[in-house]
């Protein structure tokens, strides 16, 4: 996959932090409906890719701290799990407005590289089975599509199993 940068709207924290890593992606963009409230379905659809290959950024506070989450928009965050693969006892997903204070992304549009603050993250396991696999590039109606390995080098991820029903 060659390394692209987006060619309308400017960039965005996360492309710029992939660029500078030299890290291939490809920008997939697509017209957002403002009245879409399931992101990653309708990234999936119009981008017409498969959900299990569309991954959403969730963030969860594990024992007190937040940590991201990185699972298929085909399924949900298994908290259980996530808190064990950070070693932590509990978790609880977090408030929208401190996701987006501490990422410097929206919700609908958070993406998993490129955010304001460095946090703990997680990418589920079934990620590896994909070629290539789309996260959000920093906005609604832009993701960023890269290898999963090139996905959690940017993040600084570990893998575990913490999709349920994907």
């Amino acid at each position: 996959m060659a390394k692209r940068k987006q060619t309308s709207g400017g960039s965005t924290p996360a492309t710029v932090a992939l660029a500078r890593a030299g890290i291939p992606f490809e920008v997939r963009s697509y017209e957002h409906d403002p009245a879409e409230t399931d992101f990653g379905g309708e990234a999936a659809a119009a981008l017409g890719v498969a959900p299990e290959r569309v991954f959403k950024t969730l963030l969860a506070e594990v024992d007190g701290a937040l940590a991201v989450g990185i699972v298929p928009v085909s399924g949900t965050l298994d908290l259980k799990a996530l808190a064990a693969a950070l070693g932590g006892k509990k978790a609880a997903m977090a408030d929208p407005a401190l996701a987006e204070r501490k990422t410097g992304y929206v919700v609908g549009g958070i993406s998993p590289i490129g955010q304001r603050t460095l946090l703990r993250t997680v990418i589920d396991a079934s990620a590896r089975e994909h070629e290539t696999v789309l996260v959000s590039g920093g906005r609604r109606g832009l993701d960023i599509e890269l290898r999963a390995e090139d996905l959690a080098r940017a993040t600084g991820a570990i893998w575990a199993g913490i999709g349920r029903g994907a």
